[in-house]
């Protein structure tokens, strides 16, 4: 193969600016030159020595990108109404597009400047059963469908219209030291990092910002409810100030499996994990999931549907670990982890036998070291854990609570009409100043108690 370098400056003028935009309008120049690699014996590697405004830049299998520092890159036309950065060749359910590297630099796409949703007619394509499955409306920043060995490294993604990143239909995806700088907040939903599949091999490391929904969305089902995702590793989570922190989803036969999520940190508003289906009717299909080390700050919630915590875990689980756990300078009394609310509107009703996300499979969680201090600023009468339907396995490790105020209060496990616990395993527990540990021990079949319980 032959790579072509080329350094943007040599073919267009870059007098814009990726922080206020301006500047000619060099797509046509640079698309040009992106062309070039569609041929399998050709390869493009462009060097922005500059900033460029564009409108949108479609990508080929072996391009690279690479910005020289944060000042160069890209700002997008007002009024595109569409992603920025794409690859040329979609596919859905077969990565065609491969060898893609986005090296350095800032993508700002001039969000008070784009619509909500590009306005085009609707298009749908076919999923493998032969359902129409309509493709996703919102205008995007950067979005690839069907593509292997993506790489996207040093990038900052600014002022995006709606979701900064997404990824569909990808094997071995790396994202690494990627911010998002969102400074202006719009009508509707502006979420970082979305991966939707049929995917596998995932990396993030080390990226966050600012967003007002997700800043990470791993949803494997939740455009066409049967593919997977599978092998992910996130290591590295920083939240500023973002609504939500990480929402994993699966809603119907896609499975989510074999995930490590550690190092989660920062500000949050409404929620920090969300583990559940979300839509109505539905139960997903979460594998082995393991989260590890997070410590996340709590500040003013502003979503209203629902109460904020950190965790609310709901849908079919064959195991998720909780590892490393801490909580702190409470804002308020939200709840630390539900366990068993599949849909986000059983959260505003009663859930019961007649529910028909009633009945789900959530075989084990194990919460291995959660620690919890409180002293006479934080909220008074928190419930920390509460169990809305059956799990057959509660593993409890390594729990120390100290709530260091005047009388004791608040609930450490507390049940639901629906909750119960098969079997609860417990093993070095310390609690202090909580007034009830469990609100009902007839909900618990079998109780295991291991050494060191206090």
């Amino acid at each position: 193969m032959k790579v072509i370098k080329i350094l943007a400056s040599s073919v267009t003028a870059l007098d814009s600016n990726v922080y206020t935009g301006g500047g000619t309008d060099a797509t046509e120049a640079l698309q040009k030159i992106l062309d070039m690699a569609n041929s399998d014996d050709v390869g493009v590697h462009l060097i922005m020595d500059g900033a460029a405004l564009i409108s949108q830049l479609k990508l080929y299998s072996n391009t690279t990108i690479e910005c020289l520092n944060k000042d160069c890159g890209f700002y997008q036309i007002e009024h595109t109404d569409d992603a920025m950065i794409t690859n040329a060749v979609w596919d859905h359910y077969d990565p065609k597009t491969r060898n893609i590297s986005l090296l350095g630099g800032t993508y700002n796409q001039n969000c008070k400047n784009q619509a909500h949703d590009h306005g085009r007619a609707p298009a749908f394509y076919e999923a493998p059963d032969g359902r129409a499955i309509k493709e996703f409306e919102c205008t995007l920043c950067i979005v690839f469908y069907g593509v292997k060995d993506l790489l996207v490294r040093d990038v900052t993604i600014a002022e995006f219209r709606t979701f900064a990143f997404t990824v569909g239909c990808f094997k071995n995806v790396t994202v690494e030291n990627v911010w998002l700088d969102m400074r202006h907040h719009m009508n509707g939903n502006q979420d970082g990092f979305h991966f939707w599949g049929p995917g596998q091999y995932l990396t993030v490391k080390n990226c966050g910002g600012s967003v007002s929904d997700d800043i990470m969305n791993i949803g494997p089902d939740e455009m066409d409810e049967i593919s997977d995702i599978t092998d992910v590793l996130v290591d590295g989570i920083f939240c500023d100030d973002a609504e939500q922190a990480i929402r994993l989803l699966s809603r119907g036969t896609g499975r989510l499996d074999r995930v490590t999520i550690r190092n989660v940190t920062g500000q949050y508003r409404s929620f920090g994990f969300y583990i559940n289906p979300w839509f109505t009717n539905s139960k997903g299909d979460f594998g082995n999931i393991f989260i590890e080390n997070i410590d996340l700050k709590e500040h003013k919630p502003t979503y209203s549907y629902y109460g904020p915590i950190l965790f609310c875990v709901g849908g079919n689980v064959e195991c998720l670990t909780l590892k490393n756990v801490r909580h702190h300078n409470s804002y308020d009394d939200r709840r630390l982890i539900d366990i068993g609310l599949p849909y986000c509107k059983s959260f505003n009703k009663k859930l019961d036998e007649s529910s028909p996300e009633h009945a789900l499979r959530m075989q084990t969680i194990i919460i291995d070291g959660l620690t919890i201090t409180e002293n006479e600023k934080d909220p008074i009468g928190k419930t920390y854990i509460k169990i809305h339907e059956n799990i057959e396995n509660l593993i409890l490790k390594n729990v120390f609570v100290l709530k260091n105020q005047d009388t004791k209060n608040g609930t450490f496990l507390e049940f639901a009409e629906m909750g119960h616990i098969d079997n609860l395993i417990t093993e070095s527990i310390y609690i202090k100043g909580v007034e009830t540990v469990c609100s009902n021990y007839d909900r618990i079949g079998n109780k295991i108690h291991s050494k060191n319980d206090l």
